[in-house]
């Protein structure tokens, strides 16, 4: 199943796995990116609802914005190799 997952999210995946230099991994920098798309997602949620509720639907850009921030960060924790990760900090 992740190997079909990586195959669909390949072209978000080549952007950060891409390069031959070397990397500073640590396990932590997974968790927080883990932490920091739940935290993109809460806000798209916040931003979006609250714009379609008082139909000012300007909001709906911020919202989508930081569904996409989000839905990046998740893709790249969860799915992306070490290298990835530390490109994502830009840790080298």
């Amino acid at each position: 199943m992740k190997a079909v997952l990586r195959k669909i999210c390949s072209p978000v995946l080549n952007i950060f796995e891409s390069g031959s230099n070397e990397f500073v991994y640590r396990p932590s920098h997974r968790k927080i990116l883990i932490a920091v798309g739940v935290l993109f997602f809460i806000l798209a949620g916040a931003a979006i609802s609250i714009s379609i509720s008082v139909e000012q639907y300007a909001g709906l850009m911020p919202g989508s914005i930081f569904l996409i921030a989000g839905l990046v960060c998740e893709i790249v924790a969860l799915l992306g190799t070490d290298k990835a990760v530390a490109n994502m900090w830009k840790s080298k």
